[in-house]
């Protein structure tokens, strides 16, 4: 079996609403008007949260790369089981790091034990939800924003550990200079209740340059 071919779903981003709050603000209505609504593929929920896991630290580029080889491994059924299951040197060698494989086989195994799907997350706020997956050795904020914004969907996610989104607004906003984390923060209250939504868009930019 080769490598699924995810059928993309609507996102956020199609929102009427939300492009109307965003578009308040100049900047932001620029980036609308330069991007493309984004489509998200049909991951599963572990499925992404491996995605998540193959990117921490590595280039778009690289992690692309090494997602592919992974996957292939995989035939294409990235699943708690298949995994677990996988042999380790075939891995290694599609480019994981062994820390990786460990952390991808922890989350995993907290898979098979528990409900971290759309609907078992549907009623934690995310701070909880941030709370439970960091709980999973290998799991840290940043993955577990990444599960928020891509997995569950949540609107208003606005991933400041994530080092394309602060280049990204400083950029925009601060014609490449420093911004601290609290004057982001400011700079994106008016894209309130939809950052997720502004967020993809900053990533479509930067990833444009």
């Amino acid at each position: 079996m080769g490598l699924r071919s995810p059928t993309p779903v609507s996102y956020l981003s199609m929102n009427d609403e939300a492009h109307d709050v965003l578009r308040a603000d100049p900047v932001m209505a620029g980036l609308l008007d330069r991007h493309d609504p984004y489509v998200e593929p049909d991951w599963s929920e572990y499925e992404r949260l491996c995605i998540s896991i193959i990117n921490q630290q590595l280039s778009t580029a690289s992690a692309a790369a090494v997602r592919e080889r992974v996957f292939e491994v995989l035939d294409g059924e990235v699943t708690p089981e298949s995994v677990l299951a996988a042999d380790d040197e075939a891995i290694r060698d599609a480019g994981l790091f062994r820390r990786k494989i460990e952390y991808v086989r922890n989350a995993a195994r907290a898979f098979r034990e528990n409900d971290y799907s759309r609907t078992g997350l549907a009623s934690h706020s995310d701070g909880e939800v941030v709370d439970l997956l960091t709980e999973i050795t290998g799991i840290g904020e940043w993955t577990a924003r990444m599960y928020l914004l891509f997995v569950l969907e949540r609107p208003d996610v606005l991933p400041l550990g994530d080092l394309a989104v602060r280049r990204g607004i400083e950029q925009l906003y601060a014609d490449g200079e420093e911004l601290t984390r609290a004057e982001m923060r400011e700079i994106a209250e008016p894209w309130r209740p939809y950052r997720s939504v502004a967020t993809r868009y900053i990533w479509a930019e930067y990833e444009s340059d």
